[in-house]
C-alpha cells in the first residue's frame, strides 16, 4: 500500500452530519485496503499518477477569503443564473445566490433535514461501484458536505444553475473534495453548469469530484461541465448519471489540460426509450495532460445514445481518450453511436484513443470510430494563397476543428463565454482572436 493511500485516509474529516458516518466509513475501509493504479492497470495505461503521489498534497485548505473579484472571470455574460460559490472547497454564502429558482430546492449535507436526508441516502453512491472508480471512493471517505440540488416533479426551471468551484494559491499544496447530487424529479426540466476554475498563479491543489445525476421517468436535464483550471491544478473527477424511463440528459464537457487531469463520464440508461447526448473537447497543450474515459451502459430496450467527443493536442501534450458503449443482454432497439476526432498540431503531440463497443444483443444499431490526423495541408495552402499567414490559418483550422460542438450547445451564451477564451488559447498573438470570435 502506498504513502499516499495512507495519508489520504487520515486527511478524512473527524466532524460529519451522523447520517454520513457510516457511508464515509465504509468506503474509508475500503480505499485503506486498496492499491493505487498504476501502468499495468487497463484503465490507467496512459495515465501516471506520480505527480499526485510525489506533490505533497495531502493536506487541508486553510480558509478561504470571499472576495467577489476571484469569481469575476468565471460570469458568463448575458446568461441568468443561480450562482453558488466554492473557494477552495469551501462554500461561500456571501458570494452564492440566496433564493432558490421556482421549483428547485438546494440543501448542503450539513443542513439536510430528515425528508432531505432520506432522499441523499437513497442516491448517494448508487450509481457506480467503488471497485472500477476507485477516487469516487476516496470522494466517498472525505465526504463531510457536499450539495443536494433537486427539481421537483413537473415543473421547468429555466434559471440555469451555476455551481463555480475556484481553487487559489496557498501556501502549501492542499486536497479539496466536492461532491453534488442533482436530482431530477418526473417530468421536471433544468440546466446545471459545474464551472471548475482557479486565479491566474500558479496553482498547487488536487481536486477530487463526483457528480451524480438523477433523472427520473421523462426528465430533461442539460448538463455542462467546464474545466478551466490553471495548468498546475491536479484534477480527478466523475460524472455518473442514471437515467429513467423516456428521461433526456444532454452533456457537454471541456478540459482544458493540466499537470494531470483524469475525468470519468460513465452514463446509465436505467429505463426504456432514454436518451442521451454527450458531447466533449478537450485542449491539452505545452506538457499537460488529459484523459477523458466514458462508459454509457445500455442495460434496458428502445434507449439511444449520441457520444461525440473531439481533441486538440498542441506541443507536447499527451490526451487519452477511452469511450466504451456497453449493450447488454437484453437491451434490443439500442441505437449508440459514438465519434472521437483528434487534431494534432505538433510532431511531438500523442494522443492514446479507444472507441469500443461491447455488445450482447443483436437487434441493435451500433458505431464506433476514431480519427488522428493533423492540419490538412490542401486546407492550409487555400488560407496562405489568399493572404493569410500560416499562422493565422492555423489557428482558424483549430479551432473550426470543435466550433462545430460549440454551435451545438442549448446555451449558446455559454459557447459566446467560451470563444474568446480559447481564442486566447490557440493564438499567441491577441491580434488572431478577431478570426475566430
Amino acid at each position: 500500500m502506498s504513502d499516499f493511500v495512507q495519508q489520504a485516509v487520515q486527511l478524512a474529516p473527524s466532524a460529519m452530519p451522523s447520517w454520513l458516518t457510516d457511508h464515509a466509513k465504509s468506503s474509508r475501509d475500503f480505499w485503506s485496503k486498496s492499491t493505487l493504479p498504476t501502468r499495468k492497470t487497463e484503465a490507467w495505461k496512459y495515465t501516471r499518477l506520480r505527480p499526485l503521489e510525489t506533490g505533497n498534497y495531502l493536506n487541508a485548505a486553510k480558509p478561504a477569503t470571499a472576495d467577489a473579484s476571484l469569481i469575476q472571470p468565471s460570469l458568463i455574460d448575458g446568461l441568468n443564473v443561480h450562482r453558488l460559490v466554492f473557494i477552495d472547497g469551501q462554500f461561500q454564502q456571501a458570494l452564492s445566490d440566496s433564493d432558490m429558482p421556482e421549483g428547485a430546492e438546494l440543501v448542503r449535507f450539513a443542513d439536510a433535514n430528515e425528508r432531505q436526508v432520506d432522499s441523499i441516502n437513497q442516491h448517494l453512491g448508487s450509481l457506480f461501484d467503488r471497485e472500477n472508480h476507485l477516487f469516487s471512493a476516496l470522494n466517498d471517505a472525505w465526504l463531510k458536505d457536499g450539495l443536494f440540488l433537486r427539481f421537483k416533479k413537473n415543473t421547468r426551471v429555466e434559471q440555469p444553475v451555476q455551481v463555480i468551484s475556484l481553487t487559489t494559491s496557498q501556501e502549501q499544496a492542499f486536497s479539496i473534495a466536492q461532491r453534488l447530487l442533482v436530482l431530477v424529479e418526473e417530468q421536471a426540466e433544468a440546466t446545471v453548469i459545474e464551472h471548475f476554475a482557479s486565479t491566474n498563479e500558479e496553482q498547487n491543489s488536487f481536486t477530487n469530484s463526483v457528480t451524480e445525476l438523477v433523472l427520473e421517468a421523462d426528465a430533461k436535464l442539460h448538463h455542462y461541465r467546464l474545466h478551466l483550471e490553471e495548468e498546475q491544478s491536479i484534477h480527478i473527477g466523475g460524472v455518473h448519471a442514471g437515467l429513467g424511463r423516456s428521461a433526456q440528459l444532454n452533456s457537454f464537457q471541456i478540459a482544458l489540460g493540466s499537470k494531470l487531469k483524469r475525468l470519468d463520464v460513465v452514463i446509465n440508461h436505467q429505463g426504456e426509450g432514454a436518451h442521451c447526448e454527450l458531447n466533449g473537447v478537450y485542449l491539452p497543450q505545452r506538457e499537460q495532460h488529459v484523459d477523458f474515459h466514458t462508459c454509457i451502459e445500455h442495460a434496458v430496450p428502445n434507449c439511444t445514445t449520441n457520444e461525440v467527443f473531439r481533441g486538440i493536442v498542441s506541443d507536447s501534450a499527451q490526451a487519452v481518450f477511452n469511450g466504451r458503449i456497453h449493450i447488454h443482454p437484453g437491451a434490443q432497439k439500442t441505437s449508440a453511436m459514438l465519434s472521437n476526432k483528434n487534431l494534432l498540431t505538433s510532431n511531438k503531440a500523442e494522443v492514446d484513443t479507444k472507441p469500443e463497443l461491447e455488445i450482447y444483443a443483436d437487434d441493435v444499431q451500433c458505431a464506433h470510430g476514431a480519427t488522428v490526423a493533423q492540419i490538412d495541408e490542401q486546407l492550409l495552402y487555400y488560407f496562405l494563397s489568399r493572404g493569410i499567414s500560416r499562422q493565422e490559418a492555423e489557428v482558424m483550422l483549430s479551432f473550426g476543428f470543435i466550433n462545430e460542438l460549440l454551435n451545438q450547445v442549448h446555451h449558446q451564451e455559454i459557447g459566446d463565454y467560451l470563444r474568446p477564451l480559447l481564442a486566447k488559447r490557440f493564438a499567441a498573438d491577441p491580434k488572431m482572436t478577431r478570426h475566430i470570435t
